[in-house]
């Protein structure tokens, strides 16, 4: 018994999708982000690899380490809330934007974690 043209198209459009989603473009960082009980669930981000270096990202990288541990499948689980993270990449943004990486970084503390 033949499978359907129609369906063996489609099987490979959605298997081409779910490879596009778990290619990374060079210098990106998938992570997730979101809390359990918080609603929307998990979130997925694309980050510049460079947020690595910043005090604020490295201080959510700890909490990472701590909560998870060093080894994880898939993107990069971050222990914080969407609404939190949002919030520090607008400050890592913004300090990049003005070239002031260290000003402040002591001044922002994760909520939810």
């Amino acid at each position: 018994m033949s499978v359907p043209l129609r369906y063996t198209t489609l099987e490979k459009s959605r298997k081409m999708q779910e490879e596009k989603k778990m290619k990374m473009k060079k210098g990106w960082l998938a992570v997730t982000v979101g809390l359990e009980d918080e609603e929307g669930g998990l979130q997925r981000f694309v980050i510049p690899i460079s947020y690595l270096y910043h005090p604020l990202f490295k201080r959510l990288l700890e909490k990472a380490q701590e909560v998870y541990g060093y080894h994880s499948t898939g993107p990069l689980r971050l222990p914080c809330s969407v609404d939190d993270f949002l919030h520090l990449r607008w400050r890592i943004e913004r300090e990049s934007n003005s070239h002031h990486h260290h000003s402040h970084s002591s001044s922002f503390s994760f909520h939810s974690c």
